[in-house]
């Protein structure tokens, strides 16, 4: 880390005397390259900006602020403004070391033809516990069960509060029919009737 003062100012004004106009290079440690688009922040502040294409930056801190220098492909730095500046303006070069990093592998193939996955779909060994577990989820009296014990999503609850505010609206200001009077209903009382549904199973 190189500081070099451009300027002192010996008298505070306005009680701005610890605020640091601070201008800086950044560099790549190995060979001196500028290094563009490096993230410089103050962590503390959530104040930052990021450096220019020849690696160039500005910014406003206080004596004391921690910077924090990132960037992809090299080492975090961080930076500690000296509390006994007396200048208001100073310049850095600050140098980043490359850092070595490991992702994991990406194995790409080709996309299968139309034929090929009509072949191994039609032609594939399902294991058997596999297929019990499916008919087992499907049938339907587990189907039952679940509808019977899972709660209605916020969905289904419009849809059963609409129903009933519509048949409610549908028979505003009047006494809604006893299905007791309904022909329908006893026509199907009757054909029940008929067809022994209400004989005693001995």
């Amino acid at each position: 880390m190189l500081l070099v003062s451009t300027y002192s100012q010996s008298k505070a004004q306005f009680g701005f005397d610890n605020m640091v106009e601070l201008t800086g290079v950044v560099m790549s440690a190995d060979s001196l390259r500028y290094l563009p688009y490096v993230t410089v922040n103050i962590p503390s502040k959530r104040n930052g900006t990021t450096t220019t294409e020849k690696g160039v930056f500005t910014l406003i801190a206080e004596k004391g602020d921690t910077l924090e220098f990132s960037s992809v492909g090299y080492r975090k730095k961080k930076y500690v403004i000296p509390m006994y500046l007396t200048s208001s303006r100073y310049s850095i070069i600050q140098l980043m070391s490359q850092d070595t990093f490991y992702l994991a592998a990406t194995i790409i193939r080709p996309r299968i033809s139309k034929e090929e996955f009509d072949r191994d779909f039609k032609t594939r060994d399902i294991p058997d516990d596999q297929l019990e577990i499916a008919r087992k989820n499907t049938e339907y009296q587990t189907m039952r069960m679940l509808a019977a014990i899972l709660p209605r999503d916020g969905r289904e609850n419009q849809h059963v509060y609409q129903n009933m505010q519509a048949q409610k609206n549908y028979w505003a200001g009047q006494q809604p029919p006893m299905t007791i009077f309904s022909p329908l209903a006893w026509m199907e009382f009757f054909k029940a009737w008929k067809r022994g549904d209400y004989k005693r199973k001995r």
